[in-house]
C-alpha cells in the first residue's frame, strides 16, 4: 500500500485506547478550557483521523507563514495549507495543558487536549499575506478569505491528543471514516491501485462517468467517493442529502466491490489550487494512489482558472513531494452526437450545442419545481432524492 505522507506509518492523533482516552477525558475536566472556532475544530478532527499525518498538532506562526509562502514547514516538510488554531483572545499561557471544546456540538464537549507550546500575536499584515498565498486573493467577498480573516489574531500552537471526532461519527455513522479506517478497508478489499474522487456535491451522471473513466484508464481496483461532511457555504446541499444521493448511485450503477462511499470531517476552504494539493496529501494518507482533479476543483465563483488546480501540481509541487498521482480530467458532459458522456476536450468535433449542459441555477429551479433533469444529466433515482429535498426546503 502507498506510504502515508511524511512518515513510514500513519500516526493519527486520536487516542484509540479506551482507558487512556477516558483518563484524558477526566483530566480535561480539571483543565482550563478553550472554545475552538469551527475551522480549528475541523483541523482537530483531521489530525485525529490521521488525514493530516505527520503533523502532531497546530502550527506556530513561523510554520504557518512558511507553509503559506513556500508550501513547506520551517523544517522542510511539504505542506500546502497552514493547520492552525486562531482565537480572538485568551488567558492561556505557554506551557499550559488545556481542554479544547467543540463549537459544533450542543454543550460544547471536550474534543481534545492541547499542550500549548507558544502563543503569538498575528498582525493584520501577516493575516493578509497568508490569505493571499492560500487563496490567491485577499478579496473579502471570497468565502475562504472572509472566514480566514475573521478567526482572530492570537495563534496557539502545540501538540494535541484528540478525544472526539465531533458530530461526524454520530451524525454519519455509516459514512464518516478515519484515514486508518479507509486503509484497513482497502486492505480488506484487496485493492492496490485506488482512485479517490473528491466531492462536496451530489454526483450527476457526468461525475459518475468520470469515476468510471478514471478506473478504466488507470486499471484501478476500485474508487473511493470521498465526500466532505463539514461546513459549506450558504445554499450548498446538506451532507445527509448528498450522502443519500451518492449511495443510491453507487448501489444501482456500479458493480459490487468497485466503489467505496466514505466521508471526512472538514470544512470547505474554497482555496482552489492549494486545497487541491491538500486533498492529494490526505488522500495519500488514507491509502489512495490516485486523485481525480477536474475542472475548477475546490474553486468558487470566478476566483480561479478552470484548470489552476491541475497546473499547480506541475508548477509548484516539487517532484517527489507526494507519492499520490493526479488523474487530470476535463469537464464531462453528455454528447448528443455520440450518445454517451465524454470529456469535452476529447470531442474536438463538437460545438457547445452538441452537449447537454445545464447550469447549477437551472438544475435547482427544475428540482424545486419537481421537474427531473434529463436522464443524460442525472440518474432518475438521484433526481428523486434531490427533488424531495428542494421541495421540502420550499414548503
Amino acid at each position: 500500500m502507498i506510504n502515508p505522507h511524511g512518515s513510514d506509518q500513519l500516526n493519527p492523533l486520536y487516542v484509540q485506547d479506551d482507558p487512556a482516552r477516558e483518563a484524558l477525558m477526566a483530566e480535561a475536566q480539571t483543565l482550563p478550557s478553550l472554545l475552538l472556532n469551527s475551522a480549528a475544530a475541523a483541523n482537530a478532527v483531521m489530525l485525529g483521523a490521521g488525514y493530516f499525518n505527520p503533523l502532531t498538532g497546530y502550527m506556530n506562526l513561523e510554520d504557518a507563514m512558511s507553509v503559506s509562502e513556500t508550501m513547506r514547514t520551517s523544517d522542510g516538510l511539504f505542506w500546502p495549507v497552514p493547520v492552525i488554531n486562531l482565537v480572538e483572545s485568551t488567558t492561556v499561557k505557554p506551557g499550559d495543558r488545556i481542554a479544547l471544546r467543540d463549537p459544533n456540538v450542543e454543550g460544547e464537549p471536550v474534543m481534545a487536549i492541547m499542550h500549548v507550546t507558544a502563543i503569538e500575536t498575528v498582525s493584520d499584515e501577516e493575516i493578509q499575506r497568508m490569505a493571499g498565498c492560500i487563496f490567491g486573493t485577499q478579496e473579502p467577498n471570497h468565502p475562504g478569505v472572509s472566514t480566514f480573516t475573521s478567526l482572530g489574531k492570537t495563534l496557539l500552537s502545540g501538540p494535541i491528543e484528540v478525544l472526539s471526532f465531533s458530530y461526524f461519527a454520530s451524525d454519519f455513522p455509516d459514512t464518516f471514516q478515519t484515514a486508518y479506517d479507509i486503509r484497513a478497508e482497502i486492505e480488506q478489499r484487496g485493492w492496490n491501485k485506488v482512485v479517490a474522487f473528491q466531492t462536496r456535491n451530489p454526483m450527476h451522471l457526468a461525475h459518475e462517468e468520470l469515476c468510471r473513466m478514471a478506473m478504466e484508464r488507470l486499471e484501478a481496483d476500485g474508487c473511493i467517493v470521498h465526500m466532505l461532511l463539514g461546513k459549506l457555504k450558504a445554499g450548498d446541499i446538506p451532507a445527509d442529502v448528498r450522502d443519500a444521493c451518492i449511495r443510491k448511485m453507487v448501489d444501482v450503477y456500479f458493480p459490487p466491490n468497485s466503489v467505496m462511499v466514505s466521508g471526512y470531517g472538514f470544512d470547505m476552504l474554497y482555496a482552489g489550487p492549494r486545497e487541491a494539493v491538500l486533498h492529494a496529501v490526505f488522500r495519500q494518507n488514507m491509502g489512495a494512489t490516485h486523485l481525480i482533479v477536474g475542472r475548477d476543483h475546490a474553486g468558487v465563483g470566478e476566483f480561479y482558472g478552470p484548470f489552476d488546480a491541475q497546473t499547480i501540481f506541475d508548477s509548484e509541487v516539487p517532484a517527489g513531494a507526494l507519492e499520490i498521482e493526479i488523474f487530470k480530467a476535463d469537464h464531462t458532459a453528455w454528447s448528443k452526437k455520440l450518445g454517451r458522456v465524454v470529456m469535452m476536450n476529447e470531442a474536438p468535433d463538437h460545438d457547445k450545442e452538441d452537449f447537454i449542459l445545464l447550469s447549477g441555477t437551472k438544475v435547482r429551479e427544475m428540482l424545486s419545481e419537481g421537474i427531473a433533469p434529463p436522464p443524460e444529466f442525472s440518474r432518475p433515482e438521484v433526481a428523486e432524492i434531490l427533488m424531495a429535498h428542494y421541495q421540502s426546503e420550499n414548503a
